[in-house]
């Protein structure tokens, strides 16, 4: 606690040294005079300082204040179609209006850009990454799953071997620590752990934020390793294509297709259609198991929102509904047939019904009073899942859940100290009957639970936010809310820091609470898909957790290129934690809470460079020290990699373009297995995983002005686990475990897609 006290109190007192920086401003009115000596305000010229280009543009009326620079004394007044004026010896606060007299002509100029796969703000307290369209769009991004393959913060790993589940790691921890959010709203919560990945079309995103740590108190309290938010296409004019059309397929046999259109609706709104089919027609089996390597899958997913703004009111309503069937197992098995009247002799599987629907809706309020308005969330879920595992596990469930955020925002004084104050309230209910037979004997039931759970969450929450818009920023934070399921109150303090020298070096640093609800059978329902026994040992608590980070951010200027360095470290602290504990007995998960330490050290580096024009390259290593106490030892959590190096080369010559995708994985911490006799027969019982390479690739070529072709090949090393299927020649015995997955499931995909957008 020492350790977290004093990080604390660092963090607080650069927060108040930050108000001896802003000593002052220089603020005035521009205008252009004309012939007759008649003065018009000018709106949007750049007022900066010479030399570090640190300023502001002037607003709608032509003002601007600029906070005085310790150093700097030469003020430049920069506007189209006038030459660029220099004042000197601005030294002192001062009211000084500036006047444009000689304009001069400029010649038709043709800017061309290439947007970057992803960057980090300097402006905003937060470190936030955010992937763009252009990044999204250097990989087949079939689903939210596979958008992060071009990035090194997030990994993505499959579940378990059989159902195709995958799971996001942040910080070295799951992605259940990680906050999900649709455009600011949290999601994928409760049943949609498992699966939730990929009930996100990679086309339907128009960018992805990534957050790592404690975030705002704006959204909750879920944040514990970070945050990430899917920020969709949206309606109007000029942000999503009027018609886009995606027709993708590859050789493991899955075909889709998506589209999404927008139209005006009177002058005010927009609506907006985005629909999303695949299905996987084919069974292979590369590794001679006798299980298929992809389960089939079929989805149907569609997505109506519409949009309205006009004058003081802005208002987004949504609806989206997703069926999604996916069976798979041994070659042969058929769905319907074996759930209730299977034997051993039979091929055995699983089969997993989903249905999904979402209601949003989000309104804002504009106020005459700048920066000052009042904006309200809500969103609707219902989630109805049906699942059979291998003649043995029945597990269906239902989650209802409803969110709702009342959010004030204004400033005190001036602009430079804002604040947001609001409420919130979240519901959810969770009905779940899981039914465990004896293993081949359907008939012969060893358990039957019924699980429910309804949960009320009101709170309310408050946050001061300092910019001088110069050197500091710092947002602190503090909600309070009461949780009814575990009659706590729950407090959630959290501060971020950032200070930008004039030599483009940002300095961040970030401390925070969170808190988590735990769904265990939701969250872990793939766990079901083995012989493994589920065990209670107590009652699972609220998961807690202390966030502490630092990151640096530098920008070098190398002629006209750029070169971004970035380097961060974080570490969380859980004061309480679900194990789930697979060192104890080979046949059993057994599941605790936290009695002991449980911590995650993870530290990252990365490069970004322009290496000649339309060459991008990304470099980047990450460390991760994860620990945490099992079965009362402290020892490393199993299934983190160690380390994780990345790769990536883009080059977009004229109409071309190539991508190239390279991670180096290091080895992880794979659990005991002595007890499982099938597992030592055929040396399956590994310490450790080995390093591994996997490299990806596209080739995307522009045809015109509306269409695009591309073409791309995954995991080219061909690297693949050998055998992840314990005992996979006799699913009905007990030794039968898909869970123990550390690496690749199949080898090289390749894929072929083709794109049409019309602006």
């Amino acid at each position: 606690m020492k350790t977290k006290q004093i990080f604390l109190i660092t963090l607080l007192l650069l927060s108040f040294v930050s108000t001896a920086f802003a000593q002052g401003f220089i603020e005035g009115t521009v205008y252009e005079e004309d012939e007759n000596g008649k003065r018009t305000p000018i709106p949007g010229v750049n007022v900066y300082w010479k030399i570090v280009n640190e300023g502001t543009t002037t607003d709608a009326h032509g003002y601007y204040k600029i906070p005085l620079h310790e150093t700097i004394c030469c003020l430049v007044f920069s506007c189209i179609s006038y030459e660029n004026d220099t004042v000197h010896h601005m030294a002192e606060p001062a009211h000084y209006d500036h006047v444009f007299h000689s304009a001069h002509m400029l010649n038709e100029v043709e800017i061309q850009a290439r947007e970057r796969a992803s960057f980090i703000s300097s402006i905003k307290p937060m470190a936030v990454q955010e992937i763009t369209s252009e990044g999204l769009r250097r990989a087949a991004c079939c689903s939210l799953a596979e958008s992060f393959e071009n990035n090194a913060s997030v990994d993505v790993s499959y579940s378990d071997a059989v159902t195709g589940a995958k799971q996001i790691e942040l910080l070295g921890l799951s992605g259940l620590y990680t906050q999900m959010m649709a455009e600011n709203m949290p999601n994928f919560r409760g049943l949609a752990s498992a699966f939730g990945l990929n009930y996100v079309p990679g086309t339907w995103m128009n960018a992805i934020q990534i957050s790592k740590g404690t975030s705002s108190v704006r959204n909750g309290y879920e944040s514990i390793s970070g945050q990430i938010n899917v920020d969709y296409k949206k309606p109007e004019v000029g942000e999503s294509e009027k018609l886009f059309l995606n027709l993708y397929g590859n050789t493991m046999g899955m075909a889709e297709f998506n589209f999404n259109t927008r139209w005006n609706v009177g002058q005010h709104g927009s609506m907006m259609i985005l629909g999303h089919v695949n299905h996987n027609f084919m069974t292979m089996d590369s590794n001679g198991d006798h299980f298929v390597d992809d389960p089939r899958v079929t989805q149907y997913n569609i997505f109506a929102r519409f949009n309205y703004a006009k004058d003081w009111f802005e208002g987004m309503w949504g609806v989206k509904a997703l069926k999604e069937d996916r069976y798979g197992g041994q070659i042969g098995f058929v769905p319907g047939a074996h759930v209730h009247e299977g034997t051993a002799g039979d091929s055995l599987g699983f089969v997993i019904n989903t249905e999904r629907y979402e209601a949003f809706s989000k309104t804002g309020f504009l106020f005459d009073r700048d920066d000052t308005s009042l904006g309200i969330q809500q969103q609707f879920t219902y989630h109805k899942m049906h699942s059979a595992y291998f003649n043995t596990n029945l597990y269906h469930a239902e989650q209802y859940s409803y969110y709702a955020n009342i959010l004030f925002n204004s400033y005190i004084v001036n602009e430079m100290h804002k604040y947001s104050v609001g409420a919130s309230y979240s519901f959810d209910k969770y009905k779940e009957h899981l039914r465990r037979t004896e293993r081949g004997l359907s008939d012969q039931v060893l358990a039957d639970s019924l699980y429910g759970r309804i949960e009320h969450v009101p709170g309310v929450f408050g946050e001061y936010t300092f910019d001088d818009n110069h050197h500091w920023s710092v947002i602190a934070g503090m909600r309070v809310d009461y949780n009814t399921y575990y009659q706590k109150l729950l407090y959630t303090p959290r501060l971020h820091v950032r200070f930008k020298t004039h030599d483009d070096l940002t300095l961040r640093g970030s401390a925070g609470k969170g808190y988590r609800s735990p769904n265990v059978l939701a969250e872990y329902s793939t766990m079901l898909a083995s012989a493994r026994e589920l065990v209670f040992v107590e009652t699972p608590k609220m998961e807690e957790a202390w966030n502490y980070g630092i990151n640096l951010t530098k920008t070098f200027s190398l002629g006209w290129r750029e070169l971004t360095l970035a380097a961060d470290f974080y570490r969380t602290d859980f004061v309480n934690q679900i194990v789930l504990d697979r060192d104890a007995d080979a046949h059993q998960i057994r599941i605790y809470n936290l009695d002991g330490k449980s911590y995650s050290n993870s530290a990252q580096i990365e490069a970004n460079c322009e290496i000649f024009k339309d060459f991008d390259l990304t470099l980047a290593f990450r460390y991760n020290d994860v620990k945490m106490t099992i079965n009362d030892t402290l020892r490393e959590k199993p299934f983190v990699n160690r380390y994780k190096g990345l790769v990536t080369l883009s080059y977009a010559p004229g109409t071309w373009q190539f991508d190239v995708t390279t991670q180096f994985n290091g080895d992880t911490r794979v659990p005991n297995l002595n007890g499982n006799a099938t597992a030592v027969a055929h040396q399956q019982n590994i310490e450790r995983s080995p390093f591994y390479v996997i490299m990806n690739a596209q080739i995307t070529k522009k045809l015109g002005k509306c269409w695009e072709l591309y073409l791309g090949g995954e995991n080219l090393t061909n690297y693949k686990q050998k055998y992840p299927i314990i005992s996979a020649e006799n699913p009905a015995s007990e030794d039968f475990d898909a869970s123990m997955v550390w690496g690749p499931l199949s080898g090289i995909r390749a894929y072929l897609g083709v794109r049409f957008q019309l602006k």
